[in-house]
C-alpha cells in the first residue's frame, strides 16, 4: 500500500504532466489561431509577449501571498480556475483590445502557478526522499505529448478554431487531480512585507538572479525567435513542431535521472559549465545552416536548460529562508520568464532584423561565456572565502 508520501508525489507527477499538457497545446498553436483570426504578425508578436511582461510583477506577488497565508494548493487552485475563465475570454471574443486583455489576465494567472507548483513539488521530494527531477520531468511528457499529438488532434477535430475544445478538456485532469493533493502549510509566523523586502537585501541571492539573467537571456531569445530562424533556413510546419517536441522529450532523462549525482557538484561551478555548454550551443546555431540539423541541436536542451532549472531551483532552496520558499522560487520565474524573456525577445528581434540570425546567435554565445567565467569565479571566490589558505 503507497504511503501518504508517496501518494503525494503521485498526485504532483500527474499534475506536472497535465498542466504542462494544457501548455503543449497553448504555445506552438496559439499564434496560428490568432493568425486565423486575421491579426498581423506584430500584433501577435504583442499578445505573445504580454507572457514575459506580466510575469515580472505576477510571480513575486503570488508567491509572497503564497508564503504569507501558508497554502499553495488553494492559491494554484484559483489561478487555475482564473487561467480557464481568461482563456474563455480569449476564444469567445473579438477584436484585438480583448484579445490582448484576456491574454494579459491569461497569463498573469496561469505563469504565476509554475513557481507554486515547483515549491510544491520540492517539499514532496525532499520528504519522499526522490529527486525533484522525477516529479518536473512528467511535466516534459505531457508538453511532450500533447505538442506532437495535438496537430492531428486539431485536424481530426475540424481545424484550428476547435483548439478552445481541446485545451478546456486538457484542463479537467489537472483540476480533478488537484482534488487529491495534500495541502503544504507553512510554519512560523505570518510573512510580513518587511519580510519580502529583505529578499531584495540578501546579497547573495540577488546576484544569483543577475547571474541567471545574463546566462538565460539567450536561452529566452531562442524560444522567441527560433522558429523564424528555422523558416528561414528553410525548415517546414513539420519541422517546427518537432523541434518543439525534440527540446522538450530531451528533458525528461536528464528530470529523472540527475537528481541522483548532482550532490557531487557544487551547484555554481555547475552552473557554469552549463553556462560553457550554451556557448557551443549558440555558437552551433550561429554557424549551421541546415534546417534538419537545426531542429535537431534542439535536443541539446538536455545538457543546458535541464540542468540548469534543476540546480537552479536547488539553488534557491540554499540561498533563501523556508519560509519565502514559494517567494524565492517565483522571483527565479520572474527572471527566467519575465526579464530575460523581454529581454531576449526584443534585443534578439533588433539584432536578427539588423544584423541577421547568425549574429543573433553569436551574441548569445558572448553572453553566456561571460556568465560562465562570473559563475566559476563565484564559485573560486566563495571557496576561498571559507576554506582561506
Amino acid at each position: 500500500m503507497p504511503t501518504n508520501g508517496n501518494r503525494q508525489v503521485w498526485t504532483l507527477r500527474g499534475l506536472n504532466l497535465f498542466y504542462y499538457a494544457t501548455t503543449g497545446i497553448l504555445n506552438p498553436f496559439l499564434p496560428i489561431y490568432f493568425a486565423g483570426k486575421g491579426y498581423s504578425s506584430s500584433q501577435i508578436g504583442l499578445l505573445m509577449m504580454i507572457g514575459p511582461f506580466v510575469t515580472i510583477f505576477a510571480q513575486p506577488l503570488w508567491g509572497y501571498l503564497s508564503d504569507r497565508y501558508h497554502t499553495l494548493k488553494l492559491i494554484i487552485f484559483g489561478l487555475w480556475m482564473m487561467t480557464l475563465l481568461s482563456s474563455i475570454g480569449i476564444f469567445l471574443t473579438s477584436g484585438f483590445p480583448l484579445a490582448f486583455l484576456f491574454m494579459l489576465l491569461l497569463y498573469f494567472f496561469m505563469l504565476s502557478s509554475i513557481p507554486l507548483l515547483d515549491t510544491i513539488s520540492l517539499k514532496a521530494a525532499q520528504q519522499a526522499g526522490v529527486g525533484y527531477g522525477s516529479l518536473r520531468m512528467f511535466g516534459s511528457m505531457g508538453f511532450t505529448l500533447l505538442a506532437m499529438l495535438s496537430g492531428t488532434l486539431l485536424t481530426a477535430l475540424g481545424g484550428m478554431n476547435n483548439i478552445p475544445y481541446l485545451y478546456w478538456t486538457a484542463w479537467v485532469p489537472p483540476l480533478l487531480l488537484l482534488i487529491f493533493l495534500k495541502d503544504v502549510k507553512g510554519s512560523g509566523p505570518r510573512v510580513t512585507l518587511g519580510a519580502f523586502g529583505s529578499m531584495f537585501r540578501n546579497k547573495p541571492f540577488m546576484w544569483f538572479l543577475f547571474l541567471v539573467f545574463l546566462l538565460i537571456v539567450p536561452h529566452r531569445m531562442n524560444d522567441t525567435l527560433f522558429v523564424l530562424y528555422l523558416k528561414d533556413a528553410g525548415g517546414t510546419d513539420t519541422m517546427v513542431g518537432l523541434a518543439w517536441a525534440f527540446a522538450a522529450a530531451s528533458e525528461i532523462p536528464t528530470f529523472a535521472l540527475f537528481g541522483r549525482y548532482m550532490h557531487r557538484f557544487h551547484e555554481i561551478s555547475l552552473l557554469g559549465i552549463v553556462a560553457l555548454l550554451y556557448t557551443i550551443r549558440w555558437l552551433l546555431y550561429g554557424w549551421i545552416t541546415d534546417p534538419v540539423v537545426l531542429m535537431l541541436l534542439q535536443a541539446m536542451h538536455i545538457i543546458t536548460f535541464a540542468v540548469f532549472w534543476i540546480v537552479s531551483v536547488q539553488v534557491v532552496v540554499r540561498l533563501v529562508p523556508d519560509s519565502l520558499q514559494s517567494t524565492g522560487q517565483s522571483m527565479l520565474s520572474m527572471v527566467f520568464l519575465g526579464l530575460a524573456g523581454i529581454t531576449g525577445g526584443f534585443a534578439g528581434g533588433w539584432i536578427k532584423d539588423h544584423w541577421g540570425g547568425p549574429a543573433m546567435y553569436h551574441l548569445g554565445a558572448a553572453m553566456t561565456f561571460i556568465a560562465a567565467l562570473l559563475l566559476l569565479g563565484t564559485h573560486a571566490y566563495n571557496r576561498k572565502k571559507n576554506h582561506p589558505a
